[in-house]
């Protein structure tokens, strides 16, 4: 078997790739996760998820791949342990409402896909799936929370008892705050909710911000008992778990205006008390201007405080090359992997992945960059995509090897060499 050359970089300093994957010929890709020496990637536009062989990083292999139900997203994912969680939701990306990606990322999604009211027809799966990886890159589906709405978006779970999701359901705006006992990995239950004041309009509450804005959670991370919530165009609302059955309100900080909003990743650095919190670049061409990467003193849980934002990409033009500029995701310091409190690993989407010190938490400053070429191929089938990486999640591994994935540019393996 030939072996194919790595693909070439637009940019590159202090990151060195060393293997490549496109996935079996599914190069779209959203969240990954090694675990046992497999990366488990939920894909944005190949309705499913993929396991990849990356015991060799030299020569990863596609050695898996589960189809969703039918107009389901699997671009979500968590593994801990002999656990996979996989998120599923509405296809949204497939939907015709959506195939102008602004509609996506402005107002109230409830009411797009017709949750809010309770009225939608279904012909998506709503839940959670759990599978069983104790084999590892073989996974066993074991279990299924159902949920009546658009279903879940993103999870955290780092092992135990509890894991954390957001969840579109029935009679609500948009996304809200959960939490989900595993105690029965076969029949995991949701257990407690919580939601910003005005999102529950079955309850009869009214919004009070422009019905432009998306005031809904991405996802939460969660530090002992704190979970922090990148709430989008709400900011950070930082929720106290000590009662996964009846999470309750710590503080809401929105810095959205003046800023963009779009907030994505929350990352708490319990050693510095210290918080990391990423703004998404969600429209092409720099439309939505500058999406920072921000730095909170965390020393007062209840009035964190900002202090710096990371430096913005300059080498090359990336306001003006097409797609996505700006941060996406940024690795979350799970367990199981590299944990860092001075080194912070980021997607920028057009910008490729980047790697910030922020020893001195005053003064960011980037250490490294890896920019991928073009894309050989274009997955993302929606109209008026234009052919550029759009790197969107970086995982790094207790070794220290970087994995991170593109929606059309398979899986990059690189070696952080600051």
């Amino acid at each position: 078997m030939s072996i194919q050359p790595l693909p070439k970089a637009d940019f590159s300093y202090n990151m060195k790739l060393i293997g490549h994957s496109d996935q079996g010929g599914r190069p779209d890709g959203v969240q990954l996760m090694v675990n046992k020496g497999f990366a488990y990637v939920g894909h944005m536009f190949s309705k499913g998820f993929s396991v990849i062989d990356v015991r060799d990083p030299h020569h990863p292999k596609a050695v898996e791949y589960v189809a969703a139900p039918h107009n389901t997203w699997n671009i979500h994912l968590q593994t801990h342990g002999d656990l996979l969680l996989v998120i599923n939701a509405k296809d949204m990306f497939a939907a015709a409402e959506f195939q102008d990606e602004k509609a996506y990322y402005k107002g109230a999604i409830g009411r797009k896909v017709g949750t809010a009211s309770g009225d939608a027809a279904r012909d998506w799966t709503g839940g959670m799936a759990v599978y069983d990886i104790s084999t590892a890159g073989k996974p066993r589906k074991i279990g299924f929370m159902p949920v009546a709405g658009g279903g879940i978006h993103r999870i955290w779970y780092t092992g135990g008892r509890w894991a954390y999701a957001s969840a579109l359901l029935d009679g609500f705006t948009d996304y809200i705050f959960i939490t989900i006992d595993m105690t029965d990995p076969t029949r995991p239950v949701e257990a407690g909710r919580y939601w910003l004041p005005g999102m529950n309009l079955a309850a009869g509450e009214t919004p009070d911000w422009e019905p432009t804005r998306r005031y809904g959670l991405h996802h939460a991370t969660v530090s002992g008992d704190i979970a922090y919530g990148a709430w989008r165009d709400a900011g950070m609302v930082v929720i106290d778990v000590a009662d996964r059955r009846k999470p309750k309100l710590i503080t809401h900080r929105n810095w959205s205006p003046p800023f963009g909003g779009g907030t994505h990743n929350c990352l708490a650095l319990p050693d510095r008390d210290l918080l990391v919190v990423a703004d998404e670049a969600v429209l092409d061409d720099y439309e939505d201007g500058f999406k920072p990467i921000w730095i909170f003193d965390n020393r007062v849980p209840g009035n964190p405080i900002s202090l710096a934002t990371f430096p913005e990409p300059k080498e090359a033009d990336y306001k003006s090359k097409g797609g996505h500029f700006g941060p996406h995701n940024i690795h979350e310091n799970r367990p199981d992997s590299f944990v860092s409190s001075e080194l912070i690993f980021a997607t920028y989407q057009n910008a490729g992945i980047r790697v910030f010190d922020i020893s001195d938490q005053y003064r960011p400053k980037e250490v490294a960059a890896f920019v991928p070429g073009e894309p050989a191929t274009l997955a993302d089938r929606r109209p008026n995509r234009k052919k550029v990486i759009q790197s969107c999640d970086v995982y790094v591994d207790k070794a220290g090897l970087v994995y991170a994935n593109d929606y059309n540019g398979g899986l990059y393996i690189l070696e952080y060499q600051g």
